[in-house]
């Protein structure tokens, strides 16, 4: 059984809440690199090659749950971050030419059989390097020192007594709370190490080799339970790295404009536009770098939210004045998914039928010889399976997957090595509007998997109307931006009601209204009881065929945030 190093229930930092997930998300990042053939990729799969950037600090994975978040913190900070798989080479760290190294922390124990590490080499670079718990135990097991298993564990809440304020410690107070999660500790500090901190239980709770510029924190810095811990990656970063606040969107666009016009030439790209958050930015940057060389396609599959795929038109079409095809293929994909009650099935045939719609249309856009998406950076991360067991799968993840391998286009992804904030910091400076910004997410199926059963036109419809009823009681109730999603359900259920002092037999709406971090756990949502009350009274009064509505109060997890 694999041992479970880091604390599993800090949700407010990204967590999944579950202490066996670290684990398992390390087992299937193994599995992922490996697949990849060693350390020729980062963790997103895109080939490692010489960073555009003129400071960088990769983050060195080794399992944990906030490898992302350690990215996140020190983009924070105004400076590029790269996340790269432990199985990195030398001759690849070379060729990125970083200012410094961060490991990250982990699931197992440093000498755990398999447990993985960094080459030895590494060491000897010259280049800074910080770890983070385990990448604290692993610095020093690896030079010199030793690791064992405490006789008391650390999770949570600790206080740390500094013991020498300099370095990685500059211009903090003697003592601050951080957030522990570990139950080994060094037993032996490696030659030119000395201890920086310590805690009531933890006699060593960070280390430091001046000489070599290598430290280690014990605790996690990039967690919002540690005080002062931005200021703890702050000065690794411009104390000891020397990098300089110089990550900006709008150096980022810039430099990616300049990028996309020397890839392209005279060529034509192509866009599949949803009107979410990704693909829409992605097209008003694109936009800005090619004018009329971008054409952009939308596929009305019909299991859009009321007015939307006008609203798309009026946007890009009309403000941005961006080439634009409408497909309206509801016929197409309301025929394939007669029948069809399986989730999983549902969002297989509408992937498939959106790659048939939009290969048979690329194919009419003469010299077109890309494709662009709105990949981020998380997205591969979270919606690869490794062992390809239905075990893993929860759900097809509903932002990636199956390019058409018909298409024969070169792939422009901008927003690969980017976060969700800052897709929106830069759709924000390119002059999009709030509304497309700061859109709740809404699902790639739609609201086929918001229809629990057999799709049909009836149900969406009838979904179509319930749905825009809650949101508009959501934006009145000023809750649209302090929710993550807030959506109706179309049960396959009909209750009996008396409406007119008649008897009717009609369906059951259910509400679901969530607060979110990252997605990754959510918690339903306490909306008063007269905001309730009003959606449930606007759904039944105005959408015809539903005479009652229930609300969610299931958490994610057990519950996923969608009902499909």
């Amino acid at each position: 059984m694999v041992k479970t190093r880091e604390h599993p229930g800090v949700k407010k930092a990204g967590s999944s809440g579950k202490g066996s997930k670290s684990a398992l998300a390390f087992a299937r990042r193994m599995a992922f690199h490996n697949r990849l053939g060693g350390g020729r990729r980062s963790l997103t799969g895109v080939k490692i090659q010489k960073a555009r950037h003129k400071d960088i600090i990769l983050v060195v994975d080794f399992g944990s749950q906030y490898t992302q978040l350690i990215a996140r913190r020190i983009r924070e900070s105004k400076v590029f971050s790269r996340i790269v798989p432990f199985t990195i080479s030398p001759e690849e760290i070379r060729e990125i030419n970083p200012k410094g190294l961060i490991l990250s922390g982990g699931p197992l124990s440093v000498y755990d059989r398999g447990a993985p590490a960094l080459k030895k080499e590494i060491y000897g670079m010259g280049i800074p390097i910080l770890g983070i718990c385990y990448g604290m135990q692993l610095i020093c097991s690896q030079t010199g020192g030793k690791v064992q298993g405490s006789k008391e564990r650390e999770f949570g809440r600790a206080e740390l007594f500094i013991d020498s304020s300099k370095d990685i410690f500059l211009n903090l107070p003697n003592n601050i709370t951080c957030w522990m999660s570990h139950s080994d500790q060094i037993s032996k500090l490696p030659p030119g190490f000395v201890c920086l901190a310590h805690t009531l239980n933890a006699p060593v709770a960070a280390v430091g080799n001046r000489a070599k510029k290598m430290y280690g924190v014990q605790f996690h810095p990039e967690v919002v339970h540690t005080q002062r811990g931005i200021q703890v990656l702050s000065n690794f970063l411009f104390s000891i790295c020397g990098c300089l606040p110089r990550w900006t969107m709008d150096k980022f666009i810039d430099s990616t404009v300049r990028q996309i016009k020397e890839q392209v030439g005279q060529k034509k790209v192509i866009l599949g536009l949803s009107g979410g958050v990704d693909s829409s930015v992605a097209a008003v940057l694109l936009h800005k770098a090619l004018g009329a060389k971008l054409h952009c396609i939308f596929v009305d599959n019909g299991l859009l939210r009321k007015n939307e795929a006008a609203t798309v038109f009026k946007t890009f079409k009309g403000h941005f004045n961006i080439n634009l095809n409408v497909v309206n293929a509801e016929k197409n994909f309301l025929k394939r998914l007669k029948g069809v009650t399986d989730p999983e099935q549902k969002r297989k045939i509408i992937g498939d039928e959106f790659a048939k719609v939009f290969v048979e249309r690329s194919k009419k856009i003469k010299d077109a010889a890309f494709l662009a998406q709105g990949t981020l950076y998380p997205d591969v991360i979270e919606s690869y399976s490794p062992t390809g067991g239905p075990s893993d799968v929860i759900k097809s993840h509903h932002n990636v997957g199956g390019l058409p391998k018909n298409l024969k286009l070169g792939l422009i992804e901008p927003f690969r090595e980017l976060f969700k904030d800052e897709v929106r910091a830069i759709g924000k400076y390119l002059g999009l509007p709030d509304p497309v910004l700061k859109r709740q997410p809404f699902p790639g199926p739609g609201l086929a998997i918001r229809i629990i059963g057999e799709v049909t036109r009836e149900g969406l419809d009838i979904l179509r109307e319930a749905d825009e009823r809650v949101l508009e009681e959501i934006k009145k109730a000023g809750l649209y931006q302090e929710v993550w999603q807030a959506f109706a359900i179309l049960l396959p259920v009909k209750t009996v009601g008396v409406m007119g002092d008649q008897r009717t037999y009609e369906n059951v709406i259910a509400v679901r209204c969530v607060s979110s971090l990252d997605g990754m756990t959510a918690d339903w949502v306490k909306l008063p009881y007269e905001l309730l009350g009003q959606i449930a009274s606007r759904i039944i009064n105005e959408v015809k065929g539903v005479n009652r509505v229930v609300y969610d109060i299931s958490s994610k997890p057990p519950a996923t945030i969608e009902w499909e």
